[in-house]
């Protein structure tokens, strides 16, 4: 079955591009387009596609807003928003990915990134593009300490080595590949780490993984 995505992109141009990228995928159909974060908020709770592309600036709410209300914590049934932006500023990445966003791209990201985020966000994954990491990365690096949280059971050895790598944005069959297990196993392990943690999402679990200085900036 095709993912159904919905576009939101107050440029006309931007988000013709980006629908004509994802409609020439054969497993990908955009449903709908929206120009501002109203119509977004409208479209995605009308059509409930599989997955949400928002831009962060737009006019009136913005895409973080969007995300929020969409995808946020106190969201019963949250929807797979993915955000995209020209600008690579720490606070909109921060901002994003407290919202619930599970994937955060720029608009020079490239189709095939692009395509790959939709995949990893409707297959409940996450993906961030590799300088969006780093910078996050550093961002953390640079604030002052937290109290980290604790997990309900202590993590094991493999759940820590599998939380690294969700943090640097590793899809389930990339952390297979790299700690050489199959992708049952990954996603058992990524299953624990959300109970264990409360996390809802992958994303949760970087950010968890983040604030407790679990990942840090190479």
């Amino acid at each position: 079955m095709s993912i159904r995505v919905v576009v939101a992109d107050d440029q006309d141009l931007v988000r013709t591009g980006l629908a004509m990228i994802l409609g020439a995928q054969p497993d990908l159909e955009v449903v709908g387009e929206a120009a501002d974060g109203s119509a977004a908020l409208e479209l995605a709770t009308r059509l409930r596609p599989d997955v949400l592309l928002v831009d962060i600036r737009m006019p009136g709410i913005d895409g973080i807003e969007v995300t929020r209300r969409l995808a946020g914590p106190d969201v019963a049934d949250p929807m797979a928003v993915v955000v995209i932006t020209t600008f690579d500023l720490d606070e909109y990445v921060l901002g994003a990915l407290r919202a619930g966003a599970r994937g955060f791209l720029l608009k020079d990201a490239g189709p095939q990134l692009l395509v790959q985020a939709i995949h990893a966000a409707a297959n409940g994954d996450a993906l961030i593009a590799p300088n969006v990491t780093r910078r996050l990365l550093a961002t953390f690096a640079e604030q002052a300490p937290v109290v980290p949280i604790q997990p309900i059971e202590p993590l094991t050895q493999r759940e820590e080595q599998v939380l690294a790598l969700v943090a640097r944005g590793r899809t389930n069959a990339e952390i297979g590949a790299e700690l050489f297990v199959g992708l049952s196993t990954v996603k058992s392990h990524v299953a624990s780490l959300m109970t264990k943690l409360g996390a809802r999402n992958r994303v949760e679990i970087a950010m968890w993984a983040f604030d407790t200085r679990r990942v840090r900036a190479d």
